[in-house]
């Protein structure tokens, strides 16, 4: 039992097993709003109207982002039907594909056991699993950032061969390439800034002489540049807006007003790693320590932790999901520990995983009070037997690997803790569907259909529901409403009605003439809609939104 690293049966068993249960969880949520709807509804546009290279959101042109996740969505689609699971499935293999390559990677550059760990330790740390499994660019983009750190990691080792280091490497700037296209230039910012850093710290000078620069960059702009050309020769207004407004001035402004305190990415780092808190730091400073060799592997992982995390919160948009891409480095960093570190520090992990259970069993009761709006409490209240389970399964699993580590039964403990990190977020995340099904206002689409034919005007007024334009499948028309969507009105004004005034003398109008429509709005605009006289029948409404019609 105490080389479980090494029974090829077991191993295989485990990569089956985390596979099967990853993609089968795909789709026993509610596309969740803002970033599932908008990115599945970006993608259903694209595979419904054939238009691979202008990306839409609504109907109306939308380049805040590359298209690498869109694509992939769209032709999910077109493989398998419109759905939730289809929506997830390119993020749920780009999750299983970072814990897998993370394997690979660490069983080649620093043995068989560390390789084991770090799949285990991706495979089952909280944010890890939990991005798997929500539609956003966030786990594309890691993703592929990840095929390129591990990609150099196995070509710059002490011990590759010329041709090894040759294809790993063009295998690196393939990773670069593809991270640009689901998120933009930080895809090669990112590992450049590391790559420098690494070169100053460990004084390796010659590692650039290994990178094979002019294959790379020419692979690079053979995957990454196409598609920002033709897109550039289609829609001329296109590369100032994604190339200034999404990357310069997202970072320097606070415009988009995503401001958040300086130390929220180091919160997220620790609260992310869960169950390995307890090692977090040991990892970190085992990072810092001198190797033996020429490359140093370790020291490569710490800066790519601590430049990205760094980077990041200097930027003054800051979205959860920025700092994901940080957590394979983290995981290889976390099991060099695990093998090398101390029974202390397993048990340390081991224990707070416990406290954990033991937290999450105490937040049971208080689970409604949660609720943000009055009316939601009781869905909460549903949420309260998944998080007592959760924190049951934190808590055994705890138990458990506390006595493997006191037993110095290390595989067996890490099997242990990862087997219970993955399925308390597995729990977590399955018990909120009552909560994500009100949030995306699916609890409402059944009265909704049965209003709307093909001629039925839908408008959205004075907000958007992401997901709602994705289950409706067709595109609404924006009152008064600009956000994301303002540089593409601005290209497009005939797509929205800008001002409440224009949009009222349109529903009197319409429902004078016989014109059905109906309108996703507010409770609050709906009653001054009525005391204004105009028509209004109430079709349903949830404690977010009013579904109105105008008779």
């Amino acid at each position: 039992m105490t080389e479980l690293h090494r029974n090829r049966t077991l191993l295989w068993s485990l990569a089956i097993a985390f596979i099967i249960a990853s993609l089968f969880v795909l789709g026993v949520r509610t596309l969740v709003p803002p970033d599932e709807g908008r990115y599945a509804e970006m993608a259903r546009e694209m595979f419904v109207t054939g238009d691979w290279i202008t990306t839409r959101l609504n109907g109306i042109k939308y380049f805040e982002k590359p298209p690498l996740q869109t694509w992939m969505n769209a032709l999910s689609f077109a493989a398998f039907g419109l759905g939730e699971w289809q929506a997830r499935l390119w993020t749920g293999l780009s999750g299983i594909l970072g814990v897998l390559f993370t394997g690979y990677a660490g069983a080649r550059v620093f043995g068989q056991r560390v390789g084991f760990y770090a799949a285990l330790v991706l495979g089952s740390c909280f944010y890890w699993v939990a991005c798997s499994q929500i539609n956003s660019l966030d786990m594309s983009l890691s993703a592929m950032m990840t095929v390129a750190l591990c990609a150099l990691l196995i070509a710059q080792r002490d011990d590759a061969t010329a041709s090894e280091r040759r294809n790993w490497m063009l295998v690196c700037w393939a990773g670069m390439a593809l991270a640009m296209l689901a998120k933009g230039l930080i895809g090669l910012v990112l590992p450049g800034g590391v790559l420098v850093l690494y070169t100053l710290l460990a004084r390796d000078w010659k590692i650039w002489t290994r990178l094979h620069l002019g294959k790379g960059l020419l692979l690079f702009a053979v995957i990454a540049a196409p598609w920002f050309v033709l897109v550039g020769l289609k829609n001329p207004e296109q590369p100032h807006f994604f190339f200034i407004h999404e990357h310069f001035d997202r970072f320097l402004l606070k415009e988009h007003h995503r401001e958040a305190a300086w130390w929220t990415f180091f919160a997220l780092v620790a609260a992310g790693i869960v169950p390995w808190i307890g090692v977090l730091f040991q990892s970190l400073v085992l990072g810092a320590k001198r190797e033996a060799g020429t490359f140093r592997p370790r020291l490569l992982l710490l800066i790519w932790v601590v430049f990205i995390t760094l980077f990041f919160t200097k930027s003054s948009s800051k979205l959860p999901g920025y700092i994901l891409p940080v957590f394979p480095a983290l995981a290889l960093l976390v099991a060099n520990y695990l093998e090398l570190g101390t029974r202390r520090g397993r048990m340390v992990t081991a224990g707070l995983t416990m406290l954990l259970g033991v937290l999450l069993l105490a937040l049971v009761p208080y689970a409604p009070g949660l609720a943000k709006h009055a009316a939601e409490g009781a869905l909460y209240a549903a949420y309260q037997p998944w998080v007592l389970a959760a924190g049951f399964v934190a808590l055994v699993g705890g138990a458990l690997a506390l006595l493997y580590a006191r037993q110095m039964q290390r595989d067996l403990m890490v099997v242990t803790l990862a087997l219970a990190g993955f399925f308390t977020t597995q729990l977590m995340l399955a018990g909120f569907e009552p909560i994500g099904q009100v949030r995306a206002g699916a609890n409402l689409l059944p009265a909704i259909q049965k209003e709307v034919t093909p001629a039925t005007k839908i408008y959205s007024v004075d907000h958007y529901d992401q997901s709602l334009t994705f289950y409706l499948q067709r595109p609404v028309t924006l009152v008064d409403y600009w956000d994301e969507f303002t540089f593409g009105l601005q290209q497009q004004p005939q797509l929205s009605i800008p001002t409440m005034g224009a949009f009222l003398e349109q529903w009197q109008r319409e429902a004078q003439q016989g014109v059905h429509a109906i309108a996703i709005t507010t409770a609050d605009v709906a009653a001054s809609m009525q005391l204004q006289g105009l028509p209004v029948r109430v079709v349903a409404q949830d404690a977010r939104r009013t579904i109105i019609a105008n008779y």
